[in-house]
């Protein structure tokens, strides 16, 4: 019971938070512009700011992991060939293979995956997930596209290898992310002004992030093909924390760093998937029911997870 009751403390505010943004928007206290504005503030500023300070003033060798950081990635490779494969198999369109694959494997890394990092293991917790989501965030960059450009390769008109660079070497958390590495991997020191300066701002990183998601959050966006939406949806929040669990503790992984390599396989289907779905010629609508279904489903499999995570002493 005290178990059940500390993974409520954890799991419960992140939720609250998001909820907290959903209700300021029925009350019309925040508007589509608001968010809109926030999303970019959180992705090019805060979270930038964020992962180059936790990791900046971390002891890289002491928090980095290269066995999670590897077994991670294939997690993410397997959650694409086994999403991608079923999808292929079944004769999904190009539009709906791309939106149901990239639903299956992308997780919410920075907005969900790093808040209940932060709640279940505190700072220590949050700059090794930071580590961690600075090298996971190019390969889902990369196969994000893949699941969405492949379909259509023989229909012309696809992006050259320039966008592909684009999106992964000028992603703003890429950059922060491997900036911060090199400062702690060359031991820079960062002076006191700066120091307290960065320790206020990033303080509303983690807060925004979750009032936009719940500010955007619309059972409108619950429409289409909901079977479909739900298979992808089980892949991603319930499959992947499994092969994520059996991969990285064959790997040696233990500890913290397990628990963390399971809880960042768990996160539900990232916004961007919706936002990349509109670009690249995927099922826009089927991308929004995913990430809508996989959040509201994620406090139930994250309580989950935690639980067993907890029984286990992790």
């Amino acid at each position: 019971m005290v178990l059940f009751l500390d993974i409520l403390t954890i799991v419960i505010p992140v939720f609250l938070v998001i909820g907290l943004g959903f209700v300021l928007k029925r009350l019309n206290l925040i508007d589509d512009h608001f968010l809109f504005q926030t999303n970019r503030l959180v992705y090019y500023v805060a979270l930038p700011l964020l992962l180059f300070y936790k990791i900046g003033t971390a002891d890289f060798f002491a928090n980095f992991n290269g066995s999670l950081v590897v077994g991670s990635s294939l997690v993410i490779a397997i959650g694409f060939a086994v999403s991608y494969g079923y999808a292929a198999l079944r004769g999904y369109a190009p539009a709906t293979r791309g939106a149901f694959s990239q639903g299956a494997f992308r997780g919410n890394l920075a907005y969900i995956g790093l808040a209940i990092v932060f709640n279940a293991y505190g700072e220590d917790g949050l700059t090794r997930a930071g580590i961690l989501m600075g090298f996971l965030v190019p390969v889902l960059n990369f196969f994000a596209i893949l699941a969405l450009l492949w379909p259509h390769r023989r229909a012309g008109g696809h992006q050259g290898r320039a966008f592909w660079v684009r999106q992964i070497a000028f992603n703003p958390l890429i950059i922060a992310s491997f900036a911060g590495i090199i400062w702690s991997f060359l031991h820079l020191p960062i002076p006191v002004i700066l120091d307290r300066s960065l320790h206020i701002a990033t303080g509303m990183t983690l807060p925004l992030a979750l009032l936009a998601i719940g500010g955007s959050f619309s059972l409108q966006k619950l429409k289409g093909d909901l079977t479909c939406a739900l298979l992808s949806t089980t892949i991603k929040i319930i499959w992947l924390p499994v092969i994520a669990t059996a991969l990285l503790y064959t790997m040696g992984v233990r500890g913290q760093d397990l628990a963390i390599g399971v809880l960042f396989a768990g996160t539900p289907t990232a916004t961007a998937t919706y936002i990349m779905a509109h670009q690249l010629k995927g099922d826009a609508e089927l991308a929004g029911s995913i990430v809508m279904m996989s959040t509201l489903l994620s406090a139930l499999t994250y309580t989950l997870a935690l639980f067993i995570l907890g029984s286990l002493g992790l």
